[in-house]
């Protein structure tokens, strides 16, 4: 189902906690209904290909290792939505703090759009870290598999290349507990705004890739 007419102007803020799919979802939106993806990494290794002024602006931060400023992003964002104006667009992983919530409301409103929804795919922690343990990466091809829905025909061998097997650091228990709660304290402020403002909603992510697509595809199609 593709989305047009007056359908088209549908503006989507997707999060979650790793391991919940948002991504993939977001790409989903992309490929079935026409969404047009905003990534932030995605979208500043764009604009610093493009060589362009905010691109020059964003490199700068990148390549010290620093935080990119809540108003460069912002006007990075600011960018890409008046270039995509006549189409629907899915955030992904942005917005990250109310700040740049607020940021978002006061640049859709200067380009005469508002935001329709902001969607939560929740997953509990033992989820989330059966889902990233799961994960092995191939050391030759960086092929990536998961255990449980996507495993190597042979353990520890990658069916591409032959390469070694092995488990990210990102995706030990550790370092993915201590992950959840930075996105916690990051997203908790987030969840309250938005349901203020009554654009929140909330859809299970145990339920698998297509069934979650199918709620976020119904949400839509009522908005």
């Amino acid at each position: 189902m593709k989305l047009s007419g007056d359908d088209r102007h549908v503006l989507l803020v997707l999060f979650g906690p790793p391991g919940s799919g948002k991504g993939t979802q977001a790409e989903m939106l992309a490929s079935r209904m026409g969404f047009v993806h905003y990534s932030t990494g995605e979208v500043f290794r764009a604009q610093i290909s493009k060589r362009s002024p905010l691109g020059i602006k964003v490199e700068g931060y990148v390549v010290s290792g620093g935080l990119v400023p809540d108003e460069i992003v912002l006007e990075v964002v600011e960018d890409f939505v008046r270039a995509n104006h006549h189409n629907s667009i899915v955030f992904d992983g942005f917005p990250r703090t109310v700040a740049q919530a607020e940021g978002l409301d006061e640049l859709l409103k200067r380009c005469g759009l508002e935001l329709t929804l902001a969607v939560l795919i929740d997953l509990d922690d033992d989820e989330v870290v059966r889902r990233l343990t799961s994960r092995w990466q191939c050391r030759s091809c960086s092929k990536i598999y998961n255990l449980t829905f996507s495993p190597p025909k042979k353990e520890g061998v990658c069916d591409k290349c032959g390469g070694e097997l092995y488990q990210r650091r990102d995706d030990q228990e550790e370092t993915i507990r201590g992950r959840l709660e930075i996105y916690k304290r990051q997203t908790s402020p987030l969840i309250d705004y938005y349901e203020q403002q009554g654009k929140m909603v909330r859809l299970d992510g145990r339920l698998g890739r297509d069934r979650v697509f199918q709620e976020l595809t119904s949400l839509i199609a009522q908005k």
